[in-house]
């Protein structure tokens, strides 16, 4: 699979937008919380900021990753390109670029789980909730770059 990562444009959006939609949808355990044009928007903020990059695929955004410094607040993957490891390009992209990531992760998404304990991330606390806008159960984790204090 050839995949080329590059800083996210303004016209990323609404197909980083379709991707968080798509995965908020196809979650059974997940609250509906927000309209497809507010997901839109929320990824054109994030890429206003200069958060996102973006993995492409013959002309087309298959996947994306949000970062605020050391804060991984988005990593998603079209559903035709998970498995594919798209997710770990985009992750590994953003350890190149950090000394320490850390990040939450809800507790029903065992998937996001395995993948970052993969990744060489370890659990640092739990919360029950009360901190997120879903108002669900989450773990944090922490990743540090091997010698980096």
């Amino acid at each position: 699979m050839n995949v080329a990562l590059r800083p996210a444009r303004s016209t990323d959006a609404g197909t980083t937008g379709a991707i968080l939609t798509r995965f908020q949808q196809d979650t059974g355990w997940l609250p509906d919380l927000y309209t497809g044009a507010e997901t839109i928007a929320f990824c054109g903020e994030m890429i206003d900021r200069g958060w996102v990059t973006v993995a492409v695929q013959a002309g087309r955004v298959i996947g994306f990753i949000a970062r605020d410094g050391q804060e991984v607040c988005a990593l998603y993957v079209s559903g035709p390109a998970s498995g594919k490891k798209v997710g770990q390009r985009l992750l590994q992209d953003a350890k190149t670029r950090s000394d320490r990531l850390w990040l939450r992760v809800f507790q029903a998404n065992t998937g996001a789980q395995r993948f970052y304990l993969r990744a060489g991330f370890d659990e640092v606390g739990r919360g029950d909730g009360a901190d997120n806008e879903e108002s669900l159960p989450d773990i944090s984790y922490v990743w540090q770059r091997e010698g980096a204090i």
